[in-house]
């Protein structure tokens, strides 16, 4: 069985996993994306810049008088790629 290698969008600058956000694109996530942070790769990336080097991670449990996470800013060399 061969697959037919269809081609992926390329990732934006700015990408936002919350689908309220203007950085939302609903096309990247239906494949699976991964963010590395220095070096490292991080499985808890809410929102990440590539330009502007910084990631938006969940700060554990704390929520903000909304509801939604409490989000907390990293910054270092960002790199996203399809895995």
């Amino acid at each position: 069985m061969t697959e037919e290698a269809t081609p992926l969008p390329p990732l934006p600058d700015r990408l936002s996993a919350d689908p309220r956000s203007p950085h939302h694109v609903k096309e990247i996530f239906q494949h699976d994306v991964g963010i590395r942070l220095n070096g490292k790769e991080r499985a808890d990336v809410e929102e990440y810049c590539i330009t502007e080097g910084w990631v938006k991670v969940p700060a554990g449990k704390t929520l903000d008088r909304k509801g939604h996470p409490l989000m907390l800013k990293l910054k270092g060399r960002v790199e996203a790629f399809y895995k």
